[in-house]
Formats: structure tokens, sequence, C-alpha cells
């Protein structure tokens, strides 16, 4: 009997008495987007030796410091309303910050992101605007052999009832990116949904597939971009993907107009450089192409465009090619652009302050859809 009531005792001791494992620690709030657009993280790791934050646009990663609580924390300058990415950087393991619930997606590169809002004029705002909507379909690709998707944008004053066709923007996005790259990421259709308001676009319909006609570039150690037959490759049965699969799919479902007049391609890094070897290598197909911040071309452009000379791209309502002068890639871009004005082919220069990042892409994208259709 005294034993049984020494362990009841006992039990209820510790049922009652507060322990430091039951006691949960203060949430923190990271990330903070301050009044003056500073943005602070927090990160809480008492057992860490070193943390810091990798901050998409910023080249170099910051530094944390912890406190007496074990958080660390830093505050950045002040930012550009945009969307930026981020990582926590733990003893040198990149990680999701585990306080935030935003994700960027990306099949390699996924991140944590922050939004730094801006006023109802910045381009990718959401604003009080009719809004188009983001149709999703899948299908079997027999060009490259697996199950695949592609994203249509349709805008305010599409009516499936009505016969209104469109002209339509075929929008690639980067490597690692998905399908949902330009509007998940890039609000593609936040930012053409306020020009169409604006009357600085014209409606259109914008078609985002997937752009990898080799996707075991995607595998580690590939050797996409140093091994030529599968860099190659990808670009190859991608672009047969586009003409044969995915175009003739849009235009059996969508009011698209069919002519090369209306009819436009753009897209970024890996994208942007399938829109110069789909659209340069047939002008039959498309009339406006854009190149934001290309990569993967080599420096043979002779042989990457054989038959591009300064007659056939008169057919050419634009040529567009811009990139970052902080980006890896200018020089490439320079010497193509350097090419194509050897050969007297008209086209349009743009660079503007900046990384390989979306807020660059953000703002090509802004300026070259203004353009399209006119």
């Amino acid at each position: 009997m005294k034993r049984t009531i020494l362990v009841l005792g006992i039990l209820l001791l510790f049922a009652t008495t507060p322990t430091r494992s039951q006691t949960p620690p203060v949430p923190i709030i990271s990330p903070e987007v301050n009044s003056d657009n500073r943005v602070t993280f927090r990160f809480r790791g008492p057992n860490n030796k070193e943390v810091a934050v990798s901050l998409e646009g910023v080249p170099k990663p910051l530094p944390m410091e912890k406190d007496e609580q074990g958080v660390w924390s830093v505050t950045t300058e002040p930012l550009a309303p945009d969307y930026y990415g981020y990582a926590i950087i733990a003893d040198g393991v990149h990680m999701f910050d585990p306080s935030n619930h935003a994700i960027k997606p990306n099949f390699l590169n996924r991140a944590s992101e922050v939004h730094v809002p801006g006023p109802s004029s910045v381009s990718w705002e959401t604003n009080v605007v009719p809004h188009g909507e983001i149709h999703h379909h899948f299908y079997k690709s027999g060009v490259v052999g697996d199950q695949r998707d592609y994203y249509v944008y349709t805008p305010p004053s599409y009516d499936a009832r009505k016969k209104q066709s469109f002209p339509v923007l075929y929008l690639l996005h980067g490597f690692s990116d998905d399908a949902s790259g330009w509007t998940a990421v890039g609000r593609a259709n936040v930012i053409l949904d306020n020009l169409i308001a604006q009357g600085k676009a014209k409606p259109m319909i914008v078609v985002m597939p997937l752009g990898y006609g080799a996707p075991e570039v995607l595998l580690p150690n590939s050797g996409v971009w140093r091994d030529r037959p599968i860099t190659e490759r990808n670009f190859d049965k991608f672009r047969e993907a586009l003409l044969t699969e995915v175009i003739p799919q849009v235009e059996a479902e969508y009011p698209v107009i069919k002519d090369r007049n209306s009819r436009a391609i753009a897209g970024l890094s890996m994208g942007g450089s399938e829109s110069l070897l789909a659209g340069l290598n047939t002008l039959d197909k498309f009339g406006w192409i854009g190149a934001f911040s290309f990569g993967g071309l080599t420096e043979d452009f002779d042989k990457q465009f054989p038959s591009l000379d300064s007659k056939a791209a008169e057919q050419l309502h634009l040529l567009w090619i811009a990139c970052g002068t902080d980006d890896r890639l200018i020089e490439i871009n320079r010497k193509f652009r350097a090419w194509l004005a050897s050969k007297n082919i008209k086209h349009t220069d743009i660079e503007t302050p900046g990384y390989h990042t979306w807020m660059v892409w953000r703002r090509n994208l802004t300026e070259f859809m203004s353009l399209l259709f006119r």
C-alpha cells in the first residue's frame, strides 16, 4: 500500500511540475518587412555556430548575429518593392525559413520568399482591376515521351462562348523552373492584368509550357551546358514539342489568331535561348521575339541560326534582347547582339542594372508585353 502511494505521489509531482520542455519557445517573426522597406530575418538556432541569409539579388550572404535566447537575426538595407527569394544558411546547410510559409517553387532550387510591397503603379502588385484566368493543361508528349503540362492565361475580356480571337504569346521559363514559373514567381498574369487595365498592353492569350526537351537535364551531374549533345537535344526536342504538340493543341482549344503577325515567343535564361532558336529558325511562325538574359547558346551563331540574314529578318516586327549588367551572361548576350548588328539585322538592345534574377525579368516582361501586337 505504501509503495502504491509513493508511486502515485511521484507521478503527481511530475504531472504538476512545469518543465522546460513543456514551455514552448516564444514564436519569432521572420521575415518582418519594416516601414522603410528594410527586412529583418530571424532564425532560432541556439546550437548553430554560423548563420546567414542568402537573398536574391544580393551577391553575398548576409551574416546573422545571435542573441542571448539563441535567435539569429539580420536587417537588410532598404529593398526596392518586389518579391525576393531567400534561404537560411545554418552551418553551411541551405534551408527554408521555418517561420515563413511562402515558398518559391523550383525543381532544383526552391526557396522561401518575401514580398516587399509597393505602390499600385508597380506592375506586379495585385490591384483592383479586371483579372484574367489561369488554365492548367496536361498531355502525353510523343516527342519527349513523358507526361507534361502547360499553363494558359486568358485575358479578362476572354469568353469561350464568343468568337473574339486574340494574339498569343508563348512565354518560356528558365532552367530548373517548372511550368508554373512565370505565374507562381514571375507574376506574369498580374503584370498583364495591370497593363491591359491601364491600356498599356493589348489583350492577349499567354501560353507557358514546360521547357525541357530532355528532362534528364534536371538530374544531378547531367552535364547540361557542358555537354553539347545533351544541351542541343534539350533545345531541339523542346522546339519540336512546342511546334508540333503545344501550338496545335492551343490553337484547337483557344481562339488565337493563327498567323505569325499575331504570334510572339519570349523567355528567360534557358527559355530565352529557346525563344531565339525557335523564333529565328521558324520566322514563318513568329513575328515577335524576346530573350531575357538568354543562356545556353555557344558563340557559333552562324551554325545555330544558319538561315538568318537581314532579308529574312525583315519579317520580324520585334527582336528584343535584354540582360542585366551584373548578370554572368551579359557577355554572350552582347556578342550575339554584335553578331546581329554585323548582319544588319534590326533588333532592340536592352541593358538594365541587376543580376540573373526575377527582379530583372519581371521588369523585362512588363516592357516587352507593352510593345507586342501594336
